[in-house]
């Protein structure tokens, strides 16, 4: 089809930008914030160096609605409405939405998502860096498939340092991906192995991984199941294990240190000279941020891993998982969620300050959402934890709360399934209920457990997808609508380029 000159004129003319003395509303803060904005991403220009370093961040169950109520979080808690707010890596120049499914899961767990991002590929659910021609469980085939080659081992072979961080389990899903192939994420000692089956258990995997050289670094929780029954740690817990293993001591026998709190930690000698850095600082999950005592922070253990892995001349790939936002959303309790979304930017943030951007490629993104969902019509400055309140129509703040059709009151934010639901089981076994009423202090309380629809004792996770951020070396190739194993790829590109 033709398009006549008078008619490219004007389509030129349609698209030129007006001159701001045109412009009535030029003058208005939101119009020149906006202006300076494009003018910056217009200014940008791509880095194609290589990536000398790479930091890939997972929150856990923070997908665009998790990360959308942290950032009203962390913007009142600052003292301000909260929409404005704008966490660390969401200035970050390049961003994306990335497709969470799995061969054969409209909705993922954590293992093949993980798995996908240290492979390269799409993986089933519940397993751990196995081709997709195998089953859940099938300890033969795991055997026999060839092992996939992973991320961690590609950045060794380039002299890279590697190390791992996770507020949840080192063997939980997402830090295993690093190092583990396994065809049930949750064999994470030996008691878990069916007998017969053959497959080494997540744990030894770690350990033999450490020794192998693959892995330098791993701080996290998760502790119990690398020492056997007999031994009692230091934090006072004794292991799982059935094989008298106590991997631990197998670690510091050659050369390594270990770190069980914050003041150990903050003792140990960053550097892998004389071996590897374990620590573990709980027997299971390490504490939710907000109930955090004698353990470290996410952003401190960011801290030392980066002072660490960094004097390596070569560089290093480090993985960092906020892992409990997954649990709290999982307990519909999402004050809990939201501390930790907090503490994970603040270890974002930390990195941002401690690394060179001309070379060190940063990823910020989740392995998947949850079912959160957002009440309306609820006016700027309620609180995200709290109800939701009345626009203001002669101002820009909340006042009375709204109203539901049953005369009560909502929270902002609810989950459609979960521990928190309305509908409740009665004593003769039928389902009813109806939803309580609810003041702001209830529902601000730390523990208070979100509205749900859904009976279920656990929050699910959803299908949608997550967001993903970037900057650094080669940070433009994150655009668009993604899959997820193409993140791979990016740091795969970005550490390869010349």
């Amino acid at each position: 089809m033709k398009t006549s000159l008078k008619a490219s004129v004007a389509l030129v003319a349609l698209a030129a930008p007006a001159f701001a003395q045109d412009i009535v509303q030029a003058d208005s803060e939101w119009f020149t914030n906006g202006a300076a904005a494009v003018e910056a991403r217009a200014a940008a220009t791509p880095n194609t160096g290589t990536a000398r370093n790479v930091i890939l961040f997972v929150a856990d169950g923070m997908g665009v609605g998790t990360n959308y109520a942290v950032r009203l979080f962390a913007g009142q808690q600052a003292g301000g409405l909260g929409d404005d707010y704008v966490l660390p890596y969401e200035a970050f120049p390049n961003s994306a939405l990335v497709k969470t499914y799995t061969i054969n899961g409209q909705t993922p767990d954590s293992a093949p998502t993980a798995g996908a991002m240290n492979t390269g590929i799409k993986q089933r659910n519940e397993m751990i860096n196995v081709t997709g021609d195998v089953m859940v469980d099938d300890c033969q085939g795991g055997l026999d498939a060839a092992p996939l080659t992973l991320l961690s081992e590609i950045a060794t072979d380039m002299g890279k340092s590697v190390g791992i961080i996770s507020t949840a389990r080192l063997t939980h899903a997402t830090p295993a991906a690093v190092y583990a192939r396994t065809v049930n994420r949750n064999w994470e000692d030996d008691t878990a192995i069916p007998e017969g089956c053959g497959q080494v258990d997540i744990a030894a995997q770690m350990i033999e991984a450490m020794k192998a050289g693959t892995l330098d670094l791993a701080l996290g929780g998760g502790g119990r199941y690398f020492v056997s029954a007999d031994v009692t740690l230091d934090e006072g817990y004794t292991g799982v294990r059935a094989d008298g293993r106590d991997m631990i001591s197998e670690i510091t026998e050659m050369g390594g240190q270990f770190a069980w709190n914050a003041e150990t930690l903050e003792g140990l000698t960053p550097s892998l000279e004389t071996g590897p850095i374990l620590g573990f600082f709980e027997n299971s999950h390490m504490e939710y941020e907000a109930d955090r005592s004698d353990e470290p922070s996410i952003a401190e253990m960011t801290a030392f891993a980066i002072e660490t892995l960094s004097q390596n001349e070569g560089g290093f790939y480090l993985e960092v998982e906020g892992g409990r936002v997954d649990h709290a959303n999982h307990g519909g309790n999402l004050a809990r969620a939201v501390a930790d979304g907090v503490a994970f930017a603040e270890a974002v943030q930390m990195a941002i300050d401690m690394t060179d951007a001309s070379e060190t490629l940063i990823i910020v993104t989740a392995d998947h959402e949850h079912a959160i969902a957002f009440n309306g019509y609820c006016g700027r400055g309620s609180d995200i934890l709290g109800l939701c309140l009345d626009v203001n129509t002669q101002g820009v703040e909340g006042t009375e709360p709204l109203l539901a059709a049953d005369g009560k009151p909502y929270t902002v934010a609810g989950y459609l399934n979960g521990a928190g639901s309305v509908i409740t089981e009665q004593e003769d076994g039928t389902w009813s209920g109806a939803r309580p009423d609810l003041t702001e202090e209830e529902a601000t309380d730390l523990d208070y457990l979100q509205q749900a629809l859904v009976p279920m004792g656990s929050e699910t996770h959803s299908g949608e997808d997550v967001a993903i951020w970037a900057n650094g070396p080669w940070a433009h190739l994150v655009n668009g609508t993604m899959e997820q194993n193409e993140i791979f790829h990016v740091i795969n590109h970005a550490i390869s380029a010349e």
